[in-house]
């Protein structure tokens, strides 16, 4: 998912969207964008509004910061709940 000129002003242009970050089972934060992310060494990724992308939250994923499945592998056991620190309430959803 390299960066290009035309999925970056896309994903920017979409800036006032919402991002959703959903947690799955024992697995990665699904994210869907619109987001900029940046990693470790600077290099940036654009995601286009309803493009997903996984992210590692087990620490074994060989392409970190994105997911490559290992954690169905390494036995990698997520809380079943979000450990809040923040003050921050769960939000009903409207259908």
């Amino acid at each position: 998912m390299a960066c290009t000129s035309a999925n970056k002003e896309a994903a920017m242009d979409n800036v006032s969207r919402e991002v959703t970050i959903k947690a799955r089972h024992n697995g990665p934060y699904l994210v869907t964008g619109p987001i900029r992310l940046i990693d470790a060494d600077g290099s940036e990724y654009y995601l286009q509004e309803g493009v997903n992308v996984a992210l590692c939250r087990c620490g074994h994923s060989a392409t970190k910061p994105f997911c490559d499945g290992t954690h169905k592998t390494g036995g990698f056991e997520a809380p079943e709940r979000c450990l809040c620190m923040l003050d921050a309430r769960p939000r009903e959803e409207t259908v």
